[in-house]
């Protein structure tokens, strides 16, 4: 009905191919829309997660150049949020980064716009500021080790890494000792 026709009307076979196509995308549409809601999404990642759900690449191209007019597929968009994210909750180093969303399918000329600016002595020292808070306690050189591997692990060059924990240890040792002054 919402095609046009009407109860016991005849169809042929190239209004029937019409309306399965229709069909196909729409449906292509939903699990776009559905995947999109959740987080935002590179176009490669939506690309790769309708082929896998069995759309043709005509279905696929069709939808996200539907989802592009809408606005709902910009991977400068993308990037720049997800660097925004790491930053925020997982601060990892501008190499990881790039690493991370070459894997989603962003193309390294966005991946350099999403990381205009972005610093990767700061985001080591909020990666150390946020890990000694689990690691209070601990004596000097292996709060220092442990916060050195943290880093580490984060993709943190040495330089950065290095300014990070001498930064976050002289904060510790500095908040200690007002702690221990009456």
């Amino acid at each position: 009905m919402a095609a046009g026709f009407q109860v016991g009307q005849d169809i042929d076979e190239a209004q029937l191919a019409e309306l399965e196509r229709r069909q196909a995308v729409e449906g292509a549409v939903l699990r776009a829309g559905r995947l999109v809601s959740r987080r935002p999404r590179s176009e490669a990642e939506l690309r790769t997660s309708l082929r896998r759900a069995g759309a043709t690449s005509e279905v696929v191209d069709g939808v996200i150049e539907r989802l592009r007019q809408a606005g709902e597929i910009d991977d400068l968009k993308f990037a720049r949020a997800w660097v925004e994210n790491r930053v925020d909750f997982r601060p990892r180093s501008a190499f990881a980064l790039k690493i991370e969303l070459q894997r989603k399918g962003v193309s390294g000329e966005l991946i350099d716009q999403a990381l205009a600016g972005f610093s990767d002595e700061e985001a080591a020292y909020q990666a150390a500021h946020k890990a000694a808070r689990r690691l209070r306690g601990k004596d000097g050189p292996g709060f220092e080790q442990q916060l050195y591997a943290h880093l580490q692990r984060r993709g943190f060059g040495y330089d950065a890494i290095s300014a990070a924990v001498r930064r976050v240890a002289a904060e510790a040792a500095a908040m200690e000792e007002s702690e221990v002054r009456p």
